[in-house]
């Protein structure tokens, strides 16, 4: 666990952007493709949690960013090069564009300044898309990375995101990932090694903090 001051300096709300990983209905929603990893993201409260962090980075004028994974109607495009995503061709929920899948998961809220980033390939909300273009014109240093699947985007998101030169900071309660025991064992064994791994409660006593004018 970092000091305070360092923590409370990573995440700066003028440098730090709060990323949502495919926080969306039609994966961590009631209606979910995925039950198994819903019902753990609710059981656990990461879903809660996560929503507290971005109610409370809209109140601390911290940049939210939704990554959204979603596919056309008819499957141009898509990625077909793992297991994963021919698995995904056959469940009874599609993250179909303009469904009610792809929008953002309650309880979440969704301000007017958040961004909402969409990618139709790949494992990753970060390569590839047009998130780190955006990042650098925040002026992001830190990106605060949340939500699913602590399995596979979750770590393609800060090992990304690492390579690209900014800080990943993540609150290791407000990602989720199946087996519910396998996200600790990741936290511990592999992003703790790149990231600074924190809590959704220590995140949110940062931004509470009175900010010295400059």
């Amino acid at each position: 666990m970092p000091s305070d001051s360092r923590l409370v300096e990573q995440l700066d709300p003028a440098t730090t952007v709060l990323l949502t990983v495919e926080c969306q209905r039609g994966v961590v929603g009631t209606d979910s493709a995925l039950p198994e990893l819903a019902d753990v993201a609710r059981a656990s409260g990461a879903l809660r949690r996560i929503a507290h962090l971005v109610a409370a980075a809209h109140d601390a004028g911290v940049q939210v960013l939704h990554a959204i994974a979603e596919r056309r109607p008819d499957g141009r495009g898509a990625s077909r090069n793992a297991r994963l995503f021919r698995a995904a061709e056959r469940l009874p929920v599609r993250q179909t564009t303009g469904s009610t899948a792809v929008r953002v998961a309650d309880p979440i809220p969704v301000a007017e300044a958040d961004l909402v980033v969409r990618r139709m390939h790949g494992l990753s909300p970060i390569a590839g898309t047009e998130v780190d273009a955006l990042l650098r014109n925040l002026g992001c240093r830190t990106l605060v990375v949340t939500g699913v699947s602590a399995n596979v985007a979750i770590p393609n998101a800060v090992f990304d995101a690492v390579n690209l030169g900014y800080t990943a900071v993540v609150p290791a309660d407000a990602i989720a990932g199946v087996p519910a025991d396998y996200t600790p064992a990741m936290v511990r064994n592999t992003l703790s090694l790149v990231a600074t791994v924190t809590t959704t409660e220590d995140v949110l006593a940062c931004w509470r903090r009175p900010r010295r004018a400059r």
